[in-house]
């Protein structure tokens, strides 16, 4: 797999069995951006995050190369924002077999008034079958912000569509790394202060790490390959110091 569409330089790599990171680079902040969606390819296919409505023919075609979009079952998302969710009835239009799949919050309060389809809400700990990929819903409140936040753990590959926890600057042209993304994260994070800065914060990435990913799937930039509890467990020692600053 490689560059998908040659004039947006969209392109799709394999980062574990069976999921494939979907990244488009983007102009939009000094250095760089890009939108990552990820696809597990299985007997019931799953979309994490949509990208922007407007990026929705790039997606598509990126998606094309790897199955056929109708395949799609469930088109995920984190949180109610427009790089998550913003052509979320376009999929549900290409792919008729496809529901939302989010939080029960997000369902509550937004996904089943926008969407065409009503969702599949999650709640905590609970998990659905794909085929071999089994999936593991996460809430995760205000982390890093959006009442109904929450994240996917595949428990067979260890992989953690983490949101925009790590997001980094960038293109993102490494699909999957080992290097330090803590650092580059956190210089991306803190003139932008995009995190919520909740009371929790502590207990809520405990409970992500307690999960042992050794695969982070990040929506901006590359997806991360490592200890990933040790990682979420140093963000948030800099999450809380953060906090404490400003308190």
């Amino acid at each position: 797999m490689a560059t998908t569409n040659a004039s947006t330089g969209t392109n799709v790599h394999e980062i574990a069995d069976g999921i494939y990171r979907i990244n488009t680079p983007v102009d939009i902040v000094p250095g760089g951006f890009s939108f990552n969606q990820y696809l597990i390819l299985d007997d019931q296919p799953l979309l994490f995050h949509t990208g922007p409505r407007k990026m929705f023919p790039l997606v598509r075609e990126a998606v094309e190369s790897v199955m056929p979009v109708s395949r799609l079952r469930f088109v995920a998302l984190s949180h109610f924002e427009a790089d998550e969710c913003g052509s979320l009835n376009e999929w549900l239009a290409v792919a008729p077999d496809s529901v939302p799949l989010c939080s029960r919050i997000a369902a509550m309060v937004s996904v089943n008034d926008v969407a065409d389809r009503p969702a599949h809400p999650m709640a905590d700990g609970e998990e659905i079958t794909l085929g071999k990929h089994a999936v593991k819903w996460l809430d995760a409140p205000h982390l890093p912000h959006g009442w109904e936040t929450g994240y996917l753990m595949d428990t067979g590959t260890k992989t953690m569509f983490c949101g925009d926890l790590f997001t980094q600057g960038g293109i993102g042209a490494r699909a999957l790394t080992g290097e330090d993304i803590l650092e580059t994260s956190e210089a991306f994070r803190k003139p932008l202060d995009y995190f919520s800065h909740s009371t929790n914060t502590r207990q809520l990435i405990e409970k992500l790490a307690s999960e042992l990913p050794d695969t982070l799937a990040c929506m901006h930039g590359s997806a991360w390959k490592g200890d990933g509890a040790n990682l979420l467990r140093a963000l948030g020692e800099r999450l809380v110091s953060s906090s404490s600053q400003q308190s």
